[in-house]
């Protein structure tokens, strides 16, 4: 199974280089790195692309440490960065020790790794790995797997107690210190303009205004208006009792004026004023 992957995906396959590797040279199980160029549409700042290359398929007991010592003969190697997935542009460096928002999945994964110059990822896309790479030399430090890893990881999710109320108290510190400023800072700028001329206005001020008294006909007009609200919001003829009334009285309405303009006829033939043409 081992010779079949190390002289058959040594190769490239669907744009990404093939990289063999082991554990170490007892190791009687391979596994395969899949790296290409990183492609991204802009200038990346964290990831520029003329300077990193993009690598799938990150076992988890694959580090830092690891990249550094696979890609060092193509060049120095600037910095390596871990995700869960991929992306387009890191997330700032965390200087919290206990609330880091680096969220690095403890299974398999991608890595990005920069290079201190665009030469270096010109050598690692033209290397060729005829045999796989071993992780773990003799005179290097073993790498962590298996119970070991599971009891350090396991002992490093229960921080300390002291160190922990430090760090809360240390962050609620700044997080006034912030608040205050900004306060402060707004105090200033109040009733300043800005460089486009604008000024900000807020809701709080030293002095109370006192109400200005309305006149009349300020009166009747913002009552008209409120009784045009809520005309408004009625709901008419929503429902069918509604529909019933409406036309009803429209009825009892043109039965009122038909005998109103009977009377105002029989007046006018009373009087011998009716002229119908």
């Amino acid at each position: 199974m081992v010779t079949y992957i190390e002289e058959n995906m040594a190769g490239s396959i669907a744009g990404f280089n093939v990289l063999p590797i082991r554990l170490n040279r007892k190791s009687q199980s391979g596994h395969v790195l899949y790296y290409k160029e990183h492609n991204i549409r802009g200038d990346s700042a964290s990831l520029p692309p003329d300077r990193t290359i993009f690598v799938l398929n990150v076992p988890p007991y694959c580090n830092k440490e690891c990249f550094v010592r696979l890609f060092s003969d193509c060049g120095r190697v600037d910095s390596v960065y871990l995700q869960e997935k991929p992306t387009s542009e890191l997330l700032p460096k965390s200087t919290t020790k206990y609330f880091s928002h680096e969220n690095i999945s403890q299974g398999f994964k991608v890595a990005y790794v920069v290079f201190k110059s665009p030469s270096a990822v010109e050598k690692a896309m033209s290397r060729k790995h005829s045999e796989p790479y071993i992780l773990v030399s003799d005179d290097q430090p073993a790498l962590e797997a298996g119970y070991k890893k599971w009891c350090t990881e396991y002992k490093s999710e229960r921080p300390n107690l002291k160190d922990l109320q430090k760090e809360i108290d240390e962050f609620m510190q700044s997080y006034d210190q912030k608040v205050s400023e900004d306060i402060q800072k707004a105090k200033e700028e109040e009733g300043t303009p800005d460089d486009e001329g604008w000024i900000t206005v807020t809701r709080k001020g030293s002095k109370k205004q006192k109400p200005v008294a309305r006149k009349e006909h300020i009166e009747k007009q913002l009552k008209a208006k409120e009784k045009k609200k809520r005309e408004d919001k009625e709901l008419v003829n929503f429902y069918t009792f509604q529909v019933r009334e409406t036309k009803r009285e429209h009825i009892a309405e043109l039965r009122r004026k038909f005998e109103e303009d009977k009377h105002r006829i029989a007046q006018l033939r009373a009087a011998r004023k009716f002229k119908p043409y």
